[in-house]
This record gives C-alpha cells, sequence and structure tokens, in this order.
C-alpha cells in the first residue's frame, strides 16, 4: 500500500477525538515545543520523532505542519529518521480520517504551495467543501486556502457562506478585495444559474 500501512503498535487514534492520556504520552515524548519548534529531537533527530507522532497519530495537525516546515528548511522531500517522504504523511491522514477537513486544507496547502499542483490541490478543496456542511469555520479556512493557491471563484464563493452563516472575520473578504477578486454575491436566482461548479470531489488511492 502506497506511503505505509497504518497499523502501528500504539494506535493510530485519531487526533480530533483522542485527547486523553494517549494524546500525553505521545506529545510528552514525540512532540515536544522544542520538537514543533524545530530545535531538537528528544529521542532522537526531529523528523523521527515526528514520524512517530505521526504514525501514532495521523492526522496530527500540528505534527503535519511541522513535519511540512522541518523539509522546507532542510530543502529536501524526506526528514531524516521520517518512514516516508512529506507528502505521504499527509497522504496518510486524509487515508485515516477522510472526513478531517483540516487535514485535508493542510494537504492542499502543501500541494499548491510546495508542489505547484494546483489541480489536485483543488481535488481536496472540493472534498472539503462537500464535508464542511454548517461549519462557517471551515468554509471560512477552505476560502484562504483557495485564495492562496489561486482559487479565487471557490474563495469567494466561500467567503460569501461564510458571511452568511455569520462568521465575522473580514480577512478573507479584504484579501479578495485588495487581489481585486471581489464582487457582491449577485440574488439567490441570478447566483445559482450563473455560479461555477464545484470541482467534482474524487477519492485517495
Amino acid at each position: 500500500m502506497a506511503c505505509g500501512s497504518l497499523g502501528n503498535g500504539f494506535g493510530p487514534f485519531d487526533y480530533r477525538k483522542v485527547k486523553g492520556p494517549e494524546l500525553a504520552i505521545v506529545e510528552g515524548e514525540h512532540f515536544t515545543p522544542s520538537i514543533e519548534g524545530l530545535v531538537r529531537g528528544k529521542t532522537g533527530l526531529i523528523g523521527g520523532d515526528l514520524d512517530y507522532t505521526l504514525r501514532a497519530f495521523p492526522n496530527h495537525h500540528r505534527a503535519l505542519v511541522t513535519m511540512q516546515r522541518l523539509t522546507e528548511r532542510l530543502k529536501q522531500p524526506q526528514a531524516p529518521g521520517a518512514n516516508w517522504e512529506v507528502e505521504c504523511y499527509f497522504i496518510r491522514a486524509v487515508r485515516f480520517v477522510p472526513d478531517d477537513t483540516v487535514a485535508r486544507l493542510l494537504y492542499a496547502s502543501f500541494l499548491g504551495k510546495q508542489k505547484n499542483r494546483r489541480d489536485d490541490a483543488k481535488r481536496q478543496l472540493a472534498q472539503v467543501e462537500t464535508l464542511a456542511g454548517e461549519n462557517a469555520l471551515t468554509h471560512y479556512n477552505l476560502g484562504l486556502v483557495a485564495l492562496e493557491i489561486g482559487d479565487y471563484e471557490r474563495a469567494l464563493r466561500q467567503a460569501w457562506r461564510a458571511h452568511e452563516m455569520g462568521f465575522p472575520r473580514p480577512e478573507l473578504r479584504d484579501q479578495l478585495r485588495a487581489q481585486g477578486r471581489w464582487r457582491d454575491r449577485p440574488p439567490l436566482s441570478a447566483d445559482a444559474e450563473s455560479a461555477p461548479a464545484p470541482d467534482a470531489p474524487v477519492s485517495l488511492p
């Protein structure tokens, strides 16, 4: 199986749901502030500690970000001590919990920024759009990532949706305006006819 089996001697656990002693044990030994700050590992190499964390909690959001930052600093796709290249950790996260919108947004940002794979990033965003439901924060964050990778129509739709749901922060709207991409939402009937259809979600292999 690509990027290794999800089976692990400890876990794997869903980072969104398991916040008790299991998480405390892993973070206390393998995701300390020094590791997250890329200062030094605790049990060995930083990449090894992050690998342990992400095998126990494949969708550990902060550890995913830290693994990406480490490989960016090293200018190589696989950190010393890690079992896989950085993209594998994102793939494992969304394979483990396909409905984790934060993990998918992090993966989309990685694909769009580091890999310049905008079409792949947009497919992840389409999955998040399907999963977002009535979560205004998810719609807002989806808009921010869409704007980051140049998916302006999706960013605009998400800004409209978050605003309609009462989300108060204006930064997404302001950034769209600064880039000349903002427009007010048309009346519902016109919007239904003219809004571009979202990309069809696809499953990861």
